[in-house]
């Protein structure tokens, strides 16, 4: 009896051995198996069919969606991740690069989000490779001169949008003067190293503080530039066919500045038509000409187009 315990206990040991391997993302070679714990290539054999049941019974019952599977390049067996739902090496790698261009976050928030992602979706056999790859930017991040960390204050401003409550803000504007404002939360956005709050001012003087009092739009913040904010008790609704869309907003408001809807049309001369395009979404050709294209597209406000028109030089010229 006790030595069929042993033998038992010795299967167990080896199978979790075994188990353990493969979750870490390494190949399994089934005469190096047998050569390892001193049995019959056979008996690994077992081990492996027991595994690959194991694996495909976690996959039907939703809990671990991985696939037992021999490669004759490998020489051996591995896991297949067959869970849409989890990042491939290849996506975690795209996600951490496009993290480290956007320096969104101050070092110290960075660190721990791309060392999550490395950890939750990459296998650990792969872990090192794909931060190889990362590591020297990561080195050599510099995060923006606002130095404020306010990942926390992006979910909770979120929370505000979500559950439609109104929020008391102390913001500072680009000439340091601080005000207060009570503002609906309607969406956030993120562009070029900034996130932003959309929303919709309620205390204020439209006719003294807007270029346009009757601007239908809402109001773009800096987060960073939130000095404070807090709940307030009362909600706002919007009606469903007033509804903010956010989506639709982005397309238009490629420079984070508000104001009035408007409508441009410009020659543009250079060769890359296709970057014009992708950095007004809202853009397209009217017309082709000898001298270049006839471009038009639906932006807001004026001030953000009007600076990145005259930053293309000869290349764009306004038509109207």
């Amino acid at each position: 009896m006790e030595t069929e315990n042993f033998s038992l206990g010795f299967k167990y040991n080896r199978v979790l051995s075994i188990y353990t391997k493969l979750i870490n993302g390494d190949v399994v070679n089934k005469a190096e198996e047998a050569k390892r714990f001193n049995v019959n290539p056979k008996s690994i054999q077992r081990d492996i069919e027991d595994l690959r049941c194991f694996f495909e019974e976690q996959a039907s019952n939703g809990e671990l969606a991985k696939e037992l599977v021999y490669s004759k390049e490998l020489n051996g067996y591995h896991l297949v991740n067959r869970d849409v739902s989890v990042l491939s090496n290849s996506e975690v790698f795209a996600v951490c690069k496009i993290l480290l261009e956007s320096r969104a976050f101050t070092r110290k928030e960075m660190t721990p989000i791309i060392n999550k992602l490395l950890s939750c979706c990459v296998p650990p056999k792969s872990h090192n490779k794909v931060k190889e790859l990362i590591l020297n930017e990561m080195f050599h991040y510099t995060e923006l001169n606002h130095h404020k960390e306010f990942v926390d204050s992006i979910w909770e401003i979120g929370d505000a949008v979500y559950r439609k409550c109104y929020l008391k803000l102390s913001y500072k504007k680009m000439d340091g003067r601080v005000v207060e404002r009570v503002v609906k939360p309607v969406g956030i956005m993120f562009s070029e190293f900034y996130f932003y709050l959309t929303a919709f001012i309620e205390n204020i003087d439209r006719e003294k503080e807007f270029h346009n009092k009757n601007d239908l739009y809402p109001t773009i913040y800096r987060i960073d530039r939130i000095q404070e904010f807090e709940f307030m008790e009362e909600h706002f609704e919007i009606p469903y066919k007033d509804r903010f869309e956010e989506g639709e907003f982005r397309k238009r408001v490629q420079f984070m500045y508000g104001g009035e809807l408007r409508r441009i049309k410009f020659l543009y001369k250079g060769k890359n038509v296709e970057a014009v395009l992708d950095r007004l979404p809202t853009a397209s050709v009217v017309e082709r000409k000898d001298d270049g294209v006839v471009i038009s597209a639906e932006v807001f406000g004026g001030n953000g187009v009007d600076m990145w028109i005259r930053s293309q030089g000869e290349s764009v010229e306004m038509i109207e």
